[in-house]
Parts: structure tokens; C-alpha cells; sequence
């Protein structure tokens, strides 16, 4: 069984910068796709980024194009989220999952707990 664990939200002023990171247990981490989806209250959850096995292949969240970048470190077993120039509208919980059934949305076999992040004015 994979067991994901976020870590790195938090508060921030909008403009600034969070960097995410998930933890993976087990040796097939390198097998597959990792992404990262975020849920707002009273909003369903929604894709933001993915990232294939080998981190030569990604995909993002029109929204967060340019500001976000999702990497992989297979040595570590872990995936990140760089967010630089937050916005209000970013605040979500953020959770990260593994191997996805349809890439580019959050249908994934293996989830995290989620980690807030919030951006105030």
C-alpha cells in the first residue's frame, strides 16, 4: 500500500511563494505519475499539476501556468509544487496523489491527507 504525506503549506501573503512536498512510501514511487489537485470550500476538487514517472513530461492547471512547477525526485520518493506569486483565489487545501487513471484530472489511485495553504491580501 502507498501512503502519501504532504507537508509545506501554510500562510502566505499573496505574492509570495510556498514550495509542497510529498513523501511516498514504498519502492514503486518511480513507476508512475504523481500530480497534485487542490480543493477550495465549497468548491469540488479541482487538477492543478502532473507529473509522468520520469519528470519529463508535465501538465498544469491553466491557471497556475507559469507560477507552479511540479518535480520529482525518484531518489527520495518525494514530489513538489513550487508556488511562486500566490494568489487568493490559490488558497485550497492541497493534496497530493499517485498514479492517476486519466492524466490531467484528479482521478488518482493513492492520495494524501492535504495540506492548507492560505493567501491573504
Amino acid at each position: 500500500q502507498v501512503q502519501l504525506v504532504e507537508s509545506g503549506g501554510g500562510l502566505v501573503q499573496a505574492g509570495g511563494s510556498l514550495r509542497l512536498s510529498c513523501a511516498a512510501s514504498g519502492r514503486t514511487f518511480s513507476s508512475y505519475a504523481m500530480g497534485w489537485c487542490r480543493q477550495a470550500p465549497g468548491k469540488e476538487r479541482e487538477f492543478v499539476a502532473a507529473i509522468n514517472w520520469s519528470g519529463s513530461n508535465t501538465n498544469y492547471k491553466d491557471s497556475v501556468k507559469g507560477r507552479f512547477t511540479i518535480s520529482r525526485d525518484n531518489a527520495k520518493n518525494t514530489v513538489y509544487l513550487q508556488m511562486n506569486s500566490l494568489k487568493r483565489e490559490d488558497t485550497a487545501v492541497y493534496y497530493c496523489a499517485g498514479r492517476p487513471r486519466s492524466w490531467g484530472t484528479c482521478e488518482y489511485d493513492y492520495w494524501g491527507q492535504g495540506t492548507q495553504v492560505t493567501v491573504s491580501s
